[in-house]
């Protein structure tokens, strides 16, 4: 989804130097082999998914606009950034483009699968966002549709901590600026989320900009709960291979059981209309 996400949740709303400059995202993220959306479109194929497809969390277009062109799906994409909504009409055209908060947003027809990649989905934070999303999930897809989702596992951070806590550097250089990135992790337990202090710095003088950002965390049995108190039922649960796993999926590559893994891959199928 390719890391791109913004999407709903308290801190969507606050200004990110990458979700407000696309193109730094994109260098920042890249993904060449677009190896986010084939992963995507293998899951769609494997289980029979019809041709519209809702990219929810659509950043900056990129697995949409593959999808579009290189795998012939119908796709609507929707984010919450009017930035990452207009690179991506200008930079991945071809699919239909909206802002909007996926706890709130009504769009015209029904579609065959919903895309929630690289942790769109746990911009939910809360109970009464998660509900809020699988009941815009089941208004806007058919029935016997599917949600396919990438996100980070919950269950990793079970006693273990090498993610957090300690400072990561990293740069990105777009017209001839360095921007240095400054990422620290921690958990905050009684929310339930993974939160992010991300401060930048560039070489051309201007000020220092900090960000603050979380994802919920989710078990996976808490999820498997949730999708099927929201009238899904689970087709597949395992932490890798995936897009943003090491080694990451390459073409055949077939799913392990679900485990300790950092991030969770899952496929689920919206119960047909009785």
């Amino acid at each position: 989804m390719t890391h791109r996400r913004t999407a709903a949740g308290p801190d969507a709303a606050r200004r990110n130097l990458l979700t407000d400059r696309p193109e730094l995202y994109e260098l920042r993220f890249p993904d060449p082999g677009f190896t986010a959306a084939r992963w995507a479109e293998s899951m769609l194929r494997e289980h029979g998914a019809g041709p519209e497809v809702l990219d929810l969390g659509c950043g900056t277009g990129r697995d949409a606009g593959w999808l579009h062109r290189t795998a012939g799906r119908t796709v609507t994409g929707l984010d919450s950034s009017p930035a990452m909504i207009a690179h991506a009409r200008t930079r991945h055209p071809g699919p239909s483009y909206h802002v909007g908060d996926m706890r709130e947003f009504t769009l015209p027809g029904r579609f065959d699968a919903v895309l929630c990649l690289d942790s769109a989905l746990l911009y939910c934070h809360t109970n009464a966002d998660l509900d809020a999303l699988f009941g815009r999930l089941r208004h806007h897809l058919r029935p016997g549709g599917l949600l396919v989702a990438e996100m980070r596992n919950g269950a990793f951070f079970l006693g273990r901590t090498e993610l957090l806590d300690a400072a990561r550097l990293d740069s990105v250089t777009h017209d001839g600026v360095t921007h240095t990135s400054r990422t620290v992790l921690w958990i905050d337990h009684a929310a339930q989320l993974l939160r992010r202090t991300r401060s930048w710095a560039a070489d051309d003088g201007s000020p220092p900009v900090e960000q603050h950002s979380a994802w919920r965390l989710l078990f996976p049995q808490e999820l498997r709960h949730l999708l099927a108190v929201h009238g899904f039922t689970v087709l597949a649960l395992h932490d890798r291979p995936g897009p943003r796993t090491d080694p990451p999926w390459t073409d055949g590559d077939r799913p392990a059981a679900t485990a300790d893994g950092d991030r969770l891959h899952l496929v689920a199928r919206l119960a047909p209309a009785a």
